[in-house]
């Protein structure tokens, strides 16, 4: 079952490739004009057709971004590592997939206040994802990828965490274009770290969904079996 490791670069390079096609296609009907600014992301995904081709990248990412979300957490819990660290990586991922698909479905032109509140679960809560993913890595054995991966994983989230302040801080100074290469740079670097979890998934072996009925659902199939005989 190595095919769990195409998870997570399916991801990635499905959401590197389809925010760049977004933004040529932006460019080239004219919805943005890079001569005037470089564009954020969502002013690329903003208007039709290319909103369209957004959402659906988004919600494609968010629903593969929660199953690779609960297989990092499942295979670091059957590691021997069942702390609240790990429990709570889980719940920052599953909001950070939710953020992207907010910010999908709702425009910025159309629901503001919505859509920039999915831009923090899925930029904020994202990177607070990877630190926990981060410390996790040094935490957990056996230590997929070797000696690089903690590093590497830990130079990401620097990286990450230094593009979202700059996007904000930028932001704030009105420096949009500056402000809009971060946040490309941003979302490039969050599709990367989990792009890297192919490494973690490389080894994993197989992944089943029991489904248990209810103890009294038991019971009374026990009661009527009994019945029966």
């Amino acid at each position: 079952m190595r095919l769990w490791a195409l998870l997570p670069v399916i991801l990635a390079v499905g959401g590197i490739a389809g925010f760049w096609v977004v933004y040529a296609m932006a460019v080239a009907n004219g919805s943005v004009n890079i001569t005037e600014a470089f564009p954020y992301i969502s002013t690329c995904g903003a208007y039709p057709p290319q909103s369209c081709v957004f959402g659906q990248i988004l919600n494609l990412g968010a629903f593969l971004g929660m199953v690779i979300c609960y297989l990092k957490y499942q295979q670091v819990r059957n590691y021997g590592c069942r702390s609240r660290l790990n429990l709570t990586g889980l719940v920052l991922g599953m909001f950070c997939a939710l953020g992207a698909s907010i910010v999908g479905n709702f425009q910025q032109y159309n629901q503001l206040e919505t859509h920039l509140f999915g831009a923090f679960l899925a930029f904020v809560v994202g990177i607070l994802y990877f630190w926990v993913q981060a410390f996790l890595t040094d935490k957990v054995k056996p230590r997929h990828g070797g000696l690089w991966i903690g590093p590497l994983r830990f130079a990401l989230s620097v990286c990450g965490t230094v593009f979202l302040v700059a996007t904000f801080v930028l932001f704030y100074l009105k420096r949009n274009s500056e402000a809009a290469y971060c946040e490309w740079a941003l979302a490039m670097d969050l599709f990367l770290l989990f792009g890297l979890f192919a490494v973690d998934f490389w080894h994993i072996g197989d992944c089943l969904v029991c489904v248990q009925p209810h103890r009294r659902t038991q019971d009374i199939q026990a009661s009527t079996q009994t019945l029966q005989l």
